[in-house]
């Protein structure tokens, strides 16, 4: 049985996944080899925890989640609720649970949990009003959201609306509704601005819209991404180049592995390695979107339509804040940027995607 699923593999998907995961190892190193070097060792230590478990869950009927979707989405919320009592502070957020052996982030969880929930709801509740399947939907989102907002972690809140809207919309709700939602979503904006945001959270939307605002300070790490990916050219600089803006340390060397792994990419590979990295993402996308297509049953579609917008929103978020065109949000680039508690979730994640695939010939 284990072989024929083998063998039942989305290859392309397979493939992307590994390509991503050993560009992922090869950015890491290039951003720390003349600082760190444990960065690495500690990324393939995940790895070497995470890629069985996306066999586990790819060879596993997606279908699990009938029975698992509720009490993930509750450790997700527990864990959310803990964070803020016991969590460890970083860059001002309190996001991360210390469990000794590596430090977690609940976010992470919680939304992986959300997904599974709201595809189990939305494919049984076709015969309720669309405001009734909204509000719930909307509520299911609201708490989690409102937690990880709290801590204050913006960017992990953000992520939602997005997987949100898409699950909303592959669920058939009218698009009314949704406009309806994102018109008054955009005449909140100003007030969630102006009264829900901490001040350093200010600076970075007034920086994103004019990042010479001030240079040496808020707007400092937008502007020397941007310097290094636009001093990369066309071809780049090469592998280990003397004198790049990132061995100097005019990249943040703290979360240069993390948050803007991308600017690494371009000064060193240029607007071709770029290019090549955003096509493979491109092609992972389209292939969670052709996989939602091709679900044997509504909880399939849904859960690969949210998994694929968690990697879309995540990859967009992550390359656009390194290159001007969203906000500093301190997203990772899935499969790329390091840390373990993503991994785990993204791993995860594209194994109930496979196994959507695999099963797709099985309804019960």
């Amino acid at each position: 049985m284990v072989l024929k699923k083998f063998s039942a593999l989305n290859k392309l998907l397979l493939f992307l996944i590994f390509a991503l995961i050993i560009c992922g190892i090869y950015c890491i190193y290039s951003a720390t080899w003349m600082r760190e070097t444990h960065f690495v060792k500690s990324q393939i230590c995940w790895l070497s925890l995470t890629i069985p478990l996306f066999f586990v869950f790819a060879f596993t009927d997606y279908r699990w989640i009938r029975l698992g979707a509720i009490p993930l989405y509750g450790m997700g919320l527990l864990g959310l609720i803990l964070v803020l009592v016991l969590g460890v502070k970083v860059y001002g957020a309190r996001s991360w649970l210390n469990l000794g052996f590596c430090h977690f982030q609940p976010s992470e969880l919680a939304i992986i949990g959300g997904i599974m929930v709201l595809a189990l709801y939305l494919s049984n509740s076709d015969q309720r009003h669309p405001f009734i399947r909204i509000v719930t939907c909307g509520a299911l989102m609201g708490v989690p959201c409102l937690l990880i907002l709290v801590q204050p972690n913006l960017g992990g809140s953000i992520v939602w609306f997005p997987i949100f809207f898409a699950m909303l919309y592959a669920a058939n709700v009218p698009a009314r509704y949704l406009l309806t939602i994102l018109l008054l979503g955009v005449a909140f904006t100003p007030l969630m601005v102006n009264f829900g945001m901490k001040p350093y959270q200010r600076d970075r939307i007034t920086v994103f819209l004019d990042p010479s605002l001030d240079p040496q300070g808020a707007g400092w790490n937008i502007n020397q991404s941007l310097n290094a990916i636009g001093s990369g050219g066309f071809f780049g600089k090469g592998f280990k180049a003397p004198n790049t803006l990132n061995e100097l340390g005019y990249l943040p060397s703290t979360i240069v592995h993390n948050d803007f792994i991308f600017s690494v990419l371009g000064e060193q590979h240029g607007f071709i390695g770029g290019v090549i990295l955003i096509v493979l993402f491109a092609l992972l996308i389209v292939t969670g979107l052709f996989i939602a297509a091709h679900a044997s049953d509504r909880l399939g579609r849904l859960l690969a339509v949210g998994i694929t917008f968690l990697f879309f929103t995540h990859t967009f978020m992550n390359i656009g804040m390194t290159i001007g065109v969203t906000p500093i949000t301190g997203l990772p680039l899935p499969l790329i940027s390091y840390g373990g508690s993503f991994m785990l979730i993204a791993m995860m994640s594209l194994g109930l995607l496979q196994s959507i695939w695999i099963h797709r010939k099985l309804v019960y």
